[in-house]
């Protein structure tokens, strides 16, 4: 998902009493799902203010739905992006780092923050006690704790960025029901327009 804000209007709008108006709207893009002609639309979003990429953390022991039918020595996968061949991709938490990889190092995007949504740790949370997280990450090689593995994770998707010195990849751990997913966008958003602001006067 790509979110362009009204920057001009951006702080204003932040302010107690403020009654919005349609200049102060974020234009927000759903992309998900449209993986296969990717290559032909990507460039259109160009100079977006950021891209918020959400990541299902309970999905790690799940296969992708077209893949279910594979042997199950297949679905043992290696964390190394040396190993992603034709089926560790199988494994959901290995194709959503490989989607990030793409998005976040795409020549398109080396000036743009993304807000990195690792979803459903409620659910997350409870699985981890049942099912090893190397099922997904072999090389593993913390204890099946809430704390260790979701830290883990997060690691995993932050350590795919190659933009040295680029723009910044803003983490929050969250659930469908957390009432503060919008706040947190709100404050990276504040945050990414104060330090384009300083960039462009040189401060930076």
């Amino acid at each position: 998902m790509t979110l362009r804000s009204p920057s001009v209007n951006f702080f204003h709008m932040c302010k107690a009493g403020h009654c919005p108006s349609v200049k102060d709207a974020f234009r927000m893009f759903d992309v998900g799902g449209q993986r296969s002609e990717r290559k032909k639309w990507i460039h259109c979003f160009e100079g977006v203010t950021a891209i918020i990429f959400c990541v299902a953390m309970s999905e790690y022991d799940k296969m992708l739905a077209e893949d279910d039918e594979m042997p199950g020595n297949f679905r043992r996968v290696n964390q190394n992006p040396s190993y992603w061949g034709k089926y560790q991709h199988m494994n959901r938490m290995i194709e959503s780092m490989r989607l990030f990889d793409s998005i976040c190092n795409n020549k398109w995007f080396t000036e743009t923050s993304i807000i990195l949504f690792l979803n459903k740790k409620d659910l997350f949370e409870d699985k981890i006690k049942r099912s090893p997280l190397n099922i997904a990450f072999p090389e593993y090689p913390g204890a099946n704790t809430y704390e260790e593995a979701a830290a883990y994770i997060q690691t995993q998707f932050e350590g795919l960025n190659k933009r040295k010195g680029g723009a910044t990849i803003y983490s929050h751990f969250t659930c469908a029901t957390d009432t503060n997913n919008i706040r947190f966008v709100f404050d990276a958003v504040t945050d990414i327009i104060i330090q384009d602001n300083l960039r462009q006067c040189g401060l930076m």
